[in-house]
C-alpha cells in the first residue's frame, strides 16, 4: 500500500463500546498523554520509557524523571513519539512508535537477537513498542485503530519497515493484560504484518513493509 497524508489516520472505525462515540486517532499531544497515563498504575510509573532506558539507566531513573523525559519529546520540535485514540474528547489509548534506534532495550533484546538476520535486514525500521488502553475501552477496537494510526504515522515520516514484537497468547495462556502491552500476534496479523521470527516461544517479531 502506498501511504499518503490523506490515508495516515483514515482507519476504518472499529466496533465501539455500546453507546459510546466512534474511535478517532491522531498524533499524540502531551496534555492528552499525561491525562491518559494518570497518577496510578503502570503507565504512570513507566511513562513509556522502558524500551528507551536500558539496564541501570532504568533503575536509576525515578518515575518523575521518566515523565519529564517523555514530555521533553513533545517540546523539542521533533515528531510525536506516538499516536492517540479518542472517543469523543476523551483519550482512551496510546501507541508508541519511533525509529528503532531510539529504543536501545529493543535493539539489545533477546527477542530481536534470537530473530537473526531476518530482523536486521532493511533500513529505516520503526518500532511499535507499547500500547496503553483505558480499562473501560479494552477489547473494543481501540488497539486496532491505534496500530493502524501508528503504521500511518511511521510511513508518513520516512519509515520503510514497521516492526512489532507481540505476544502469542495461545503459547502464553497465563499472559494477562499487563503482559500484552506490546500487542498480540492476532492484532498485528489483522493489520497485515508478517512474522519474521518466532525464535522465542510465545513472542514474535513481525514486520510490515511500506
Amino acid at each position: 500500500m502506498q501511504w499518503t497524508l490523506a490515508t495516515i489516520y483514515a482507519v476504518p472505525m472499529a466496533p465501539n463500546v455500546p453507546g459510546s462515540a466512534a474511535i478517532t486517532t491522531c498524533p499524540a499531544t502531551w496534555p492528552d498523554v499525561e491525562k491518559l497515563f494518570g497518577i496510578r498504575g503502570e503507565p504512570s510509573r513507566c511513562w513509556c520509557r522502558w524500551f528507551a532506558l536500558p539496564g541501570r539507566d532504568w533503575k536509576t531513573t525515578p518515575p518523575v524523571a521518566r515523565k519529564e523525559q517523555l514530555e521533553a519529546k513533545f517540546d523539542d520540535g521533533g515528531l510525536e513519539p506516538g499516536v492517540l485514540a479518542f472517543r469523543g474528547d476523551e483519550a482512551v489509548g496510546w501507541c508508541a512508535v519511533e525509529p528503532r534506534e531510539r529504543y536501545p532495550r529493543i535493539e539489545m533484546s533477546r527477542v530481536l537477537k534470537a530473530a537473526g538476520k531476518g530482523a536486521h535486514d532493511g533500513t529505516r525500521v520503526w518500532s511499535v513498542s507499547c500500547f496503553v488502553v483505558s480499562p473501560g475501552h479494552r477489547r473494543s477496537g481501540v488497539a486496532a485503530a491505534l496500530l493502524a494510526a501508528a503504521v500511518g504515522h511511521a510511513f508518513a515520516h520516512g519509515a520503510e519497515i514497521v516492526e512489532g514484537y507481540p505476544v502469542d497468547p495461545s503459547l502464553r495462556p497465563k499472559a494477562g493484560s499487563a503482559d500484552l502491552y506490546q500487542g498480540t500476534v492476532k492484532l498485528f496479523t489483522a493489520a497485515g504484518f508478517t512474522t519474521v521470527s518466532t525464535a522465542v516461544p510465545g513472542r514474535a517479531v513481525m514486520r510490515l513493509l511500506g
